[in-house]
């Protein structure tokens, strides 16, 4: 892609990343979502999976750029990428605290717009213990916490200014994670899902390619410094 279209695909990049959140505006605006059998369940797959698919977009980003030289400028859009995916991960996990736990969303609404903000506080502290009990008895909430966990750190540290404080390899080292919060991503998703739904499989294999790729690029590059060391000693 020339560099001259690169503003113009960023526009493009983050009003396409923007459209499920759009739509799902759109539904709840129009009463659509409240047809559903169950209107937060639908939001909490949606969510978890709009997370999930732009993660793997994310990661797909670098074997792409390896394929061919044409598409090295994609390295500019995989930051931004991983940013939406930290988004709908949020609103996901968000979708859990504020409408699956019980979090009296009215009432806080209610002491805001009376200008009582600490009402938000309260009712968050009500929640609290059911909250925790959750984590403690559902491993896949567990694995879920474990990946947005990973996401917020990289999210806190994706800032060019952040990346220069830290230096480079540090900063590398920590978005390695990526991978690891990719994997409990997926775990956590087949962990959701009833017994002998394969939902998640196919989420499950595109991530099995990229790491896959991942892999087989390292041990290629591996070899090539191997042989270059071997050349010069000769």
């Amino acid at each position: 892609m020339p560099t001259r279209f690169l503003p113009y695909a960023k526009v493009l990049v983050h009003l396409l990343c923007l459209v499920p959140l759009f739509v799902l505006l759109q539904r709840y605006r129009s009463g659509a979502l409240a047809l559903d059998a169950d209107p937060v369940s639908t939001i909490t797959h949606f969510t978890g999976n709009w997370a999930l698919w732009l993660l793997l977009v994310s990661l797909a980003v670098t074997p792409l750029r390896r394929v061919s030289p044409q598409l090295s400028n994609l390295i500019r859009f995989r930051r931004m990428l991983g940013l939406y995916a930290f988004l709908y991960a949020t609103l996901h996990l968000a979708t859990y605290v504020f409408l699956f736990s019980g979090y009296d969303v009215q009432a806080a609404m209610d002491g805001l717009r009376a200008g009582h903000p600490g009402v938000v506080w309260e009712n968050f502290k009500l929640i609290w213990p059911t909250m925790l009990g959750d984590v403690q008895k559902r491993p896949f909430i567990q694995v879920g916490l474990f990946s947005w966990v990973i996401l917020l750190l990289l999210a806190l540290t994706s800032p060019t200014f952040v990346l220069r404080a830290m230096g480079g390899k540090n900063w590398q080292r920590l978005h390695y994670w990526v991978y690891a919060a990719a994997v409990a991503a997926c775990v956590h998703f087949w962990w959701l899902v009833k017994a002998g739904v394969r939902t998640p499989w196919k989420d499950t294999a595109v991530l099995a390619v990229l790491l896959g790729a991942r892999v087989a690029w390292k041990a290629l590059d591996n070899r090539r410094k191997a042989g270059l060391v071997a050349s010069r000693a000769a």
